[in-house]
């Protein structure tokens, strides 16, 4: 994964196959702890730094606290409250409930929207301490809190027990939104989403009377709270409650012995192979692209043995220079490298141009080239999530834009595989809906830093996204070709009718048929709508 990153090609955009957040409330930061032994024993928890912490404007800390990773947002609430424990939201939620005051909850701030930093958000609760990461005996799963984030996670879940969750690839991500969205990465397509392996999750949610409780919803079928457990599994950030902890093990899987309770890590066949824009007609791109996408058409399938093999495929602007393909596949996969190499060969047939460079490495599973480390910037991104290829009139759309005079090399149009065991569980099963895709499109202008250039990219990104599903109304309205979009993504245009011209809403977009059943759950969690923002699941 290194080389297209060390060229610039990911930036944010080219592990979108791992997984940015999202619209959380709960996103994450700081750092993971209580690696363990390899047996039934817990690790045990750290103890917090420090209790919990109020501040106002004035105090030295205050700006630290509220700046957010995409900037061009900003809020200056009345008051942050820096929670440690469950007890402490509940007392901070409390509070804000009776003042009046509207709240916002996050950890690490990787929010696309501004859904914590509007100008209503009186009270922010901020969670990046809640980081323990480590084996609950008494749940016989793994705990983790909502301020751990992707990197020391994966760091303690690997060097204690062997073991991975399919989270984010982007290191700083936080993983009390990531999760909440549904949660994905390359290896998704050979383990699920993160939410098929969530058992229970800690919520404190506030009742009618408007008193903050604490419940654990678990994904047992006697479980009168099982509603709530459900919700989770992909209903979004910033809809039910404040997520304190999450536990995670595979169903299934009957075993005392926390290292076979989540898949294992591996080390990573990777190979990397880049185009020039100068050798590109529209031809050539539109041929590389449907190749690719045809690819993961035919070897999507939950069982088949291509379901090994993750990519991104990084159609960057020209000012990048090229654009790349990289895939991958598990060193321990019997015939894996044969597979690897079928993608490549089937992408590049009849395109007529040959790579300017064509890479090969084994990775660790701890490597650092494995994470992406992204820094802050203003932002605007969109998804689609495909079942077809692009057809050549959509190809030929993106091809114009990314040879315009947009100018930023980090623009680009990224299509990560999904597909496999994604697909393999039923879409009414969780609360995530696309069980049914093969691909995620992720579109971005770039990351930048001047407020004088929103405009200009803003435009770039919002018409490139119309332009491409001009047929269908602006937006990929489910269909045969195109299954909505993610939620950890969010997008306000898609609620906009100046963009959203279809006739498919943006929770028809985002939860499909679920969101009727994510309303009831709204209703009985959060009856007083303390959690909302402008794309938060209503009430029923």
């Amino acid at each position: 994964m290194s080389e297209l990153n060390r060229r610039g090609l990911l930036t944010r955009a080219g592990l979108v196959g791992a997984g940015l957040v999202s619209a959380d409330f709960l996103a994450g930061g700081g750092t993971a702890a209580a690696a363990g032994k390899n047996t039934a024993k817990s690790a045990g928890k750290c103890a917090p730094a420090f209790d919990t912490v109020t501040v106002q404007p004035g105090d030295p800390r205050y700006d630290s606290f509220i700046r957010a990773h995409n900037t061009r947002f900003s809020n200056r609430p009345d008051q942050v409250t820096i929670a440690t424990s469950s007890d402490q939201v509940a007392e901070a939620l409390g509070r804000a409930v009776a003042a009046g005051q509207e709240v916002a909850v996050r950890s690490g701030g990787h929010c696309l929207e501004n859904f914590t930093t509007y100008s209503g958000v009186k009270h922010l609760i901020d969670l990046s301490q809640m980081q323990d990461v480590y084996y609950d005996e008494r749940r016989g799963a793994f705990a983790v809190g909502p301020g751990a984030i992707v990197a020391p996670t994966q760091n303690t879940l690997f060097k204690g027990w062997g073991v991975t969750i399919p989270s984010a690839g982007c290191s700083e991500v936080g993983l009390g939104g990531h999760i909440l969205g549904g949660g994905y990465n390359f290896y998704s397509r050979i383990h699920g989403i993160a939410v098929d392996h969530l058992d229970a999750v800690e919520v404190v949610v506030v009742g009618a009377d408007g008193q903050p409780r604490t419940i654990v919803a678990t994904r047992r079928q006697d479980d009168p709270n099982r509603a709530l457990w459900w919700a989770h599994t992909g209903g979004g950030g910033g809809n039910f409650g404040i997520v304190t902890r999450y536990w995670l093990r595979t169903p299934g899987v009957n075993s005392s012995d926390p290292a076979k309770l989540l898949p294992r890590g591996s080390n990573q066949r990777v190979r990397n192979v880049q185009w020039s824009w100068n050798d590109l007609s529209p031809q050539a791109f539109r041929t590389l692209v449907r190749n690719f996408s045809r690819w993961y058409e035919l070897n999507s399938a939950p069982g088949a043995r291509e379901v090994q093999v993750w990519a991104s495929f990084s159609a960057s602007h020209q000012a990048a220079g090229v654009i790349g393909l990289m895939a991958g596949v598990s060193k321990d996969v019997p015939g894996g490298e044969a597979l690897l190499d079928a993608l490549f060969e089937a992408t590049a047939a009849g395109a007529g141009v040959s790579p300017v460079a064509d890479s090969r490495s084994e990775l660790p599973w701890l490597d650092r080239d494995n994470w992406y480390w992204g820094p802050p910037g203003r932002q605007k991104d969109k998804t689609a999530d495909l079942k077809k290829s692009y057809t050549d009139e959509q190809l030929d759309t993106i091809y114009a834009y990314l040879t315009d005079d947009h100018g930023d090399p980090g623009a680009q149009v990224n299509l990560a595989a999904l597909g496999g065991r994604i697909n393999s569980v039923r879409s009414d099963a969780t609360a995530y809906v696309h069980r049914d895709s093969i691909l995620r499109v992720y579109f971005t202008p770039g990351v930048w830093r001047a407020e004088a250039q929103d405009a200009k990219y803003v435009a770039w990104v919002r018409k490139l996204y119309r332009d491409v599903y001009r047929n269908t109304g602006g937006v990929p309205a489910p269909d045969a070709a195109n299954s909505g979009a993610y939620i950890n993504y969010p997008d306000v245009d898609l609620a906009d009718p100046e963009w959203n011209t279809s006739d498919t809403p943006w929770h028809g977009l985002y939860y499909g048929a679920n969101y009727a059943r994510l309303q009831r759950v709204k209703s009985a969690y959060d009856p007083r709508d303390v959690f909302h923002h402008a794309l938060s699941i209503r009430p029923a």
